[in-house]
């Protein structure tokens, strides 16, 4: 799976790629077809709370599934777009098998 991160408006820390690398890998378990995964991060209206804005759009085969988030940190925004993109896979999954 290939793993595409952008940041907008600013640059992301090494530290930051790391954690997005690593909790993004973990969607592997839920839907082994991943084709690939893009996370983008921007920071909208510096100098307030949650301006922090994540969207992760994965491809599977046949579609394109995409989950966006605003949080105060950018790890909270990952952590939430990853479960939330976790029930969107199983879902999928699901859908897929009934076929």
């Amino acid at each position: 799976m290939e793993i595409k991160i952008q940041s907008i408006h600013f640059d992301a820390t090494e530290k930051l790629q790391a954690f997005i690398e690593k909790k993004t890998a973990k969607l592997k378990k839920t839907y082994e077809d991943i084709q690939k995964a893009e996370v983008q991060l921007k920071v909208v209206k510096p100098a307030t709370s949650q301006n922090k804005v994540t969207s992760l759009s994965v491809t599977v085969p046949g579609t394109t599934l995409f989950v966006e988030k605003t949080c105060d940190t950018f790890e909270e925004g990952v952590d939430l777009c990853v479960d939330t993109m976790r029930v969107q896979l199983t879902k999928f999954k699901e859908k897929q098998r009934e076929r």
